[in-house]
């Protein structure tokens, strides 16, 4: 992998003889790495691998705009259209001049109507009334039935880790060239088909196009993001050592350059507590009284509930490098994170008991991507019997644990640790298959071990 990292380790008080850390000039220094090669490189493909919250969209935009600037028409292939839209107004505020193409499915509502607002962007089902436009944005599903146009010279696939490699084979003949970004960290793609017929073999259907890619194109030229700008000082240390121990990255932001306080006193209670220790450290574990479960743990469904709601009754409030006072955390710059479905349904009608609204809950799946003040975790594993492939999933846990700028509290009975001596992973090896570390049995632990040193315990 191409390194395009800072070499000298980050320093902090007192000079120590080693140079500091600058994120700011270490992440230019990868991106005009990336872009050099994605202009004026010869190969067919550059791969791009991000931590979470280190400016893939905004390494996407530059891209787009300076591949348009040079005369070279491109498309764009995001995995959902709320990404399409993201990127569409992105691309629309950072340039209003640029002529933008939003191809579109033939749905009722197919695209975000504030796109209309935008007097750059030309909307169509149809890539021909597109033709000719700077570039053309659009889902891999779309992108999949257009036929019969001219092939781009360049193409950028966004979240390209979540794209399966059966997606990019049916893109793939109309683009010459392309720049591969996305999150190796992130939830594996999904599929509602069983792949073990295709495992070990270099044309799995249901390996993500990056791992397809480079198994068939070793010689691509591959990048790494270094700094994340969204998590903070107390979180990337953890994050990155869990789940990216082979390509470390480090926060943009120091200690101290962000804070979380309370305009409230804490009540004494095992949320508020908890709300105080995450205040402090980034991080706060509510462990629940160990015991066996329904999905929809009635108690810490309304734990969750009841951090989120003591959250805006003390009154929390934020500072960073993004203002220069407290801003207040308000409930839409909170997020609840789920495994499942039921789950977030059964939080979402614990808030509105307590009278919370506006609050976002959604399984790991949905808030993949985003990014908010606090998040509050329904641990995965939290009261299950037993620690199945799908708990498991290192993405899943990278996800839940990676969305917020500040603080994220964890809430979970006792007992995962032994759960997870209990149920080792028992996955089958398969000759030819790329074994992913760390594993999630792996990392479980390494997260665990690092939240126990923020428990708060608490009998509801």
């Amino acid at each position: 992998m191409t390194d395009t990292t800072a070499s000298s380790p980050a320093t902090s008080g007192p000079a120590t003889g080693r140079a500091a850390f600058d994120p700011g000039a270490a992440a230019a220094r990868a991106t005009d790495a990336i872009l050099r090669d994605t202009l004026h490189g010869t190969h067919r493909g550059v791969v791009v691998d991000s931590p979470p919250g280190a400016g893939k969209s905004t390494l996407v935009v530059r891209a787009a705009r300076e591949l348009a600037a040079a005369g070279r028409p491109l498309m764009v292939v995001a995995q959902t259209n709320a990404q399409v839209d993201d990127l569409v107004a992105r691309l629309a505020e950072k340039d209003p001049e640029l002529p933008v193409g939003r191809l579109h499915s033939n749905d009722p509502d197919p695209y975000d109507k504030a796109l209309d607002a935008l007097p750059n962007v030309r909307k169509s089902a149809k890539a021909a009334d597109l033709a000719g436009l700077d570039v053309v944005i659009s889902t891999a599903a779309k992108w999949a039935h257009v036929q019969g146009v001219e092939p781009w010279r360049h193409a950028i696939v966004d979240e390209a880790y979540q794209m399966r490699s059966d997606a990019l084979l049916a893109v793939a003949g109309l683009f010459e060239r392309a720049l591969f970004v996305g999150d190796p960290g992130q939830l594996d793609p999904f599929s509602v088909v069983g792949a073990d017929q295709w495992a070990g073999l270099s044309y799995d259907p249901s390996a993500s196009a990056v791992s397809t890619l480079l198994a068939h194109n070793p010689e691509l030229p591959q990048h790494r993001l270094p700094v994340s700008w969204r998590l903070p000082a107390s979180a990337a240390p953890l994050v990155s050592d869990a789940f990216y121990p082979y390509t470390p990255f480090r926060s943009g932001t120091g200690h101290g350059d962000r804070g979380l306080t309370f305009g409230v006193p804490s009540d004494g209670s095992g949320p508020d507590r908890v709300l105080d220790e995450a205040a402090a450290s980034g991080w706060g574990l509510l462990e629940l009284p160990a015991r066996r479960t329904p999905r929809t743990d009635p108690e810490a469904v309304r734990a969750v509930a009841l951090v989120v709601r003591r959250m805006l009754d003390r009154g929390g409030a934020a500072t960073s490098e993004r203002s220069p006072g407290p801003v207040p955390v308000t409930a839409d710059r909170i997020a609840v994170g789920t495994a499942h479905r039921d789950q977030a349904a059964a939080v979402r009608a614990a808030l509105a008991e307590l009278g919370v609204s506006g609050v976002a809950v959604d399984t790991a799946n949905r808030l993949q991507g985003r990014e908010f003040d606090v998040t509050v975790v329904l641990h995965p594993l939290s009261g299950r019997p037993d620690a199945t492939a799908f708990h498991l999933e290192t993405g899943r846990l990278c996800v839940l644990a990676s969305r917020h700028r500040h603080a994220c509290v964890v809430v979970c009975r006792a007992g995962v640790a032994e759960l997870l001596d209990e149920h080792p992973s028992t996955e089958p090896v398969r000759l030819g298959v790329t074994v992913k570390f760390p594993d999630g049995w792996e990392a479980n632990h390494s997260v665990l071990a690092r939240l126990s040193e923020h428990r708060v315990s608490w009998q509801p």
